[in-house]
């Protein structure tokens, strides 16, 4: 693999589609570095090998869609990218997190088509990390509410 700015030692896969990217391009960091530093404990990999990089799309979107709401990260484990929103885990915020979502997947779409192309087909793509507590009950109607849109429910840590 070719070498890639001052971030990075090795090009992943996420760091090249990151640069091909406008709206986060040069905002690829080396493992967690992109996540704010209460966020990165919240993330478990069972091998640091496998984790090469991360983004924090949030940061890096928001002068350009200041009013959305913006997702937290990306982060490439495995070879395969993952999407990750760090929020409260309260019943009030489902339809706040799921707007997130809606916004993430028209993002990848529309301005990150590259990014978008290497999110995991084998494991859930879509994460909701909660800070603090989670409130959501597995059978209730704000846990199908989050199914019907792609999400599970909240997790302390996210495994990869």
């Amino acid at each position: 693999m070719q070498k890639m700015g001052n971030k990075s030692n090795i090009a992943s896969a996420l760091h090249i589609a990151v640069e091909e990217t406008a709206d986060v391009k040069g905002r690829f960091e080396t493992g967690l570095q992109a996540l704010r530093k209460a966020d990165r404990y919240k993330i478990v990999v069972s091998d640091t090998r496998k984790l090469t990089g991360s983004v924090d799309i949030d940061s890096s979107t928001k002068d350009k869609y200041p009013e959305a709401n913006r997702w937290d990260y990306a982060i490439e484990y495995g070879g395969e990218t993952f999407f990750v929103e760090v929020h409260p885990g309260s019943t009030g915020e489902v339809k706040t997190v799921i707007a997130k979502l809606d916004w993430l997947k028209q993002w990848l779409k529309n301005a990150a088509p590259a990014i978008d192309a290497l999110k995991s087909k084998n494991k859930s793509a879509y994460h909701w990390v909660y800070t603090k507590d989670s409130a959501i009950l597995p059978n209730s109607k704000y846990a199908k509410m989050l199914s019907i849109n792609g999400l599970g429910l909240p997790k302390k840590q996210l495994t990869l």
